[in-house]
């Protein structure tokens, strides 16, 4: 890390670039911390992350238990299934427009965006990891007379969860990706939110400190995710 930084500073003041479109890190590194001396840093931290978390949440919960539905329940199946699958290859950023139409600059247009980009991710996942659970113990369970509800929890959902797991890993970098369509949608506060202003009055180094602020957003959330599956689902 030392070295790339080293390399981009030597480059960018080398006059070989435009200092200008590709500033140096040291001044990224003034960018970010005028961001941080102003205040602002933290209340566009705040309202990005409550719209991942409350994106990820909705999204990731309607996933599992459609998932659940579809993958072992036939009828429910043929009916969402087919829909879902022609739904899921459209990117959140295409609803912009459309969401600007239905819910105008209101938050809940950006919950929706970031819900769209979870619920598929872990939808799919769960729907196959429900098909992929052994049959002889569902239907050992069936002998045995256990009830459809303990059933479902105990073998079902549980011998699925790996499956879920990285169904959930994977929209937890979906739901920061979907967080630019939905603060692109009309925000007045927000990461991506203080990128674009910085953009429009040529502030590329605050450009620069706004991508890399996502960026490490983004791993701490997934590495913390990853720590946290790998003791919750010990057994996969």
């Amino acid at each position: 890390m030392p070295a790339f930084t080293g390399v981009w500073e030597l480059i960018a003041r080398s006059g070989i670039v435009n200092a200008v479109l590709f500033p140096p890190p040291s001044t990224v590194a003034v960018a970010i911390l005028e961001w941080i001396r102003t205040g602002q840093f933290f209340g566009d931290l705040m309202a990005s992350l409550s719209r991942v978390a409350g994106g990820f949440a909705v999204g990731a919960a309607g996933g599992i238990v459609l998932g659940v539905l579809t993958g072992r329940v036939r009828l429910v199946s043929s009916l969402l299934s087919p829909l879902f699958h022609i739904l899921r290859p459209i990117p959140p950023i295409a609803f912009v427009p459309i969401v600007i139409l239905w819910f105008g600059l209101s938050e809940t247009g950006k919950l929706f965006l970031v819900v769209w980009g979870v619920f598929f991710t872990v939808w799919l996942a769960t729907h196959i990891g429900v098909q992929k659970v052994d049959h002889g113990l569902i239907r050992a369970a069936q002998m045995l007379g256990t009830p459809q509800p303990q059933m479902l929890w105990e073998i079902v959902l549980l011998g699925a969860l790996p499956y879920v797991t990285v169904g959930l890993r994977t929209a937890v970098s979906i739901s920061f990706y979907t967080l630019v369509a939905a603060e692109l949608a009309g925000s007045f506060a927000g990461i991506v939110y203080r990128i674009e202003i910085a953009q429009q009055n040529m502030q590329t180094g605050q450009v620069m400190g706004g991508l890399a602020a996502l960026g490490l957003l983004s791993f701490v959330a997934d590495r913390s995710f990853a720590i946290l599956a790998e003791r919750a689902v010990w057994w996969r």
